[in-house]
């Protein structure tokens, strides 16, 4: 597996923030790394269970993309978000 670089982001308060679409590619990475070591019989777990994890990973990821995406302002300009 590769070595992720994630840039994180810190608040006044002390809070750390990692950017969503870091966290989304991370997540698909891990997903796609399960799938990889079982198409190259690397592990003993069972297959069908690491897919069904590495789909789960990656609906998480498309969902936090979906929740980003409604709080971007709207393509008309009309400087509302897209939460209606």
């Amino acid at each position: 597996m590769d070595n992720a670089s994630v840039p994180l982001v810190s608040e006044p308060d002390g809070g750390l923030l990692i950017p969503a679409g870091e966290v989304t590619a991370l997540l698909r990475r891990l997903g796609a790394g399960w799938v990889e070591t079982v198409g190259e019989d690397e592990t003993d777990l069972e297959p069908g269970t690491v897919l069904a994890l590495a789909g789960a990973l990656c609906e998480i990821a498309d969902q936090i993309d979906v929740e980003c995406i409604g709080f971007l302002p709207s393509p008309d300009g009309d400087g509302q978000d897209g939460h209606g």
